[in-house]
């Protein structure tokens, strides 16, 4: 039985001389392992919508699970040109793909992660000097969407209240900030500033905070990416890239 549905592609490699793999973020799905049969004939039911980050309306064959499903046709929804024409979009987009690889599970269907995305891409273009401000908007909306949301108002041992009347201390391993009792027990955090504190919690609940107040964002992307390579036991390959957005 076949299913239609749109999708970001999200990493793509040769399977055989005439055939390739690949990973897309579907709508209805979540993450999906295809292969192309002919994918790689310069004339094929694919023909260039198999790049790295095309958002596409694919068809695919459905198989058991664990095993990679069929594509049998794909066209191109947005290409998203923008990205390509300048280094930092261009690693913001890869970090989207690898994010959505590496932090997802297969047949997870979340269809606002395919929102969020595909809306980041589109602003990456436009958002100049508070790029790095919008990827982190694309981080915590996936996060919190994924179930994954750090506790930013609450100590996450003890359930008090946390206020910038206090030292704020966020600790990643535990997911979230740790009042001043509870930090006696705890290593491995950072102090936050009342300004990322806030700026933190704004980015997860207004989707327009990226593009609101003051532009810099390197403090707010030190602690998402603790959280995120606690998150996953690892650094992310494009974190490097990252701390080169403005």
């Amino acid at each position: 039985m076949t299913h239609s549905t749109l999708g970001l592609v999200i990493r793509v490699s040769d399977w055989s001389e005439t055939s390739r793999l690949a990973t897309i973020w579907t709508r209805d799905f979540g993450k999906v392992r295809v292969l192309a049969k002919g994918g790689r004939r310069l004339k094929s039911n694919f023909e260039i919508a198999l790049d790295l980050l095309n958002l596409c309306r694919i068809v695919l064959i459905r198989k058991t699970p664990g095993a990679l499903d069929l594509l049998t046709e794909a066209q191109v929804a947005d290409p998203f040109p923008e990205l390509r024409r300048q280094m930092p979009t261009l690693y913001a987009g890869y970090y989207v793909a690898e994010l959505l690889g590496e932090g997802t599970l297969d047949d997870d269907p979340h269809p606002r992660v395919l929102d969020e995305a595909v809306a980041a891409l589109r602003d990456f273009a436009n958002a100049g000097a508070r790029l790095g401000l919008r990827v982190a908007r694309f981080e915590l909306a996936v996060l919190s969407e994924l179930g994954y949301r750090p506790r930013m108002t609450e100590c996450v041992d003890c359930g008090v209240r946390v206020d910038e009347s206090q030292s704020l201390y966020f600790h990643p391993l535990s997911g979230g900030m740790i009042c001043p009792v509870c930090r006696e027990r705890r290593r491995g955090g950072c102090y936050l500033t009342s300004h990322v504190w806030h700026r933190l919690r704004q980015l997860m609940d207004e989707p327009q905070a990226w593009n609101e107040g003051p532009t810099e964002s390197r403090e707010v992307r030190k602690v998402i990416e603790s959280y995120i390579a606690h998150w996953l036991g690892r650094r992310l390959r494009l974190f490097p890239y990252l701390a080169q957005l403005p």
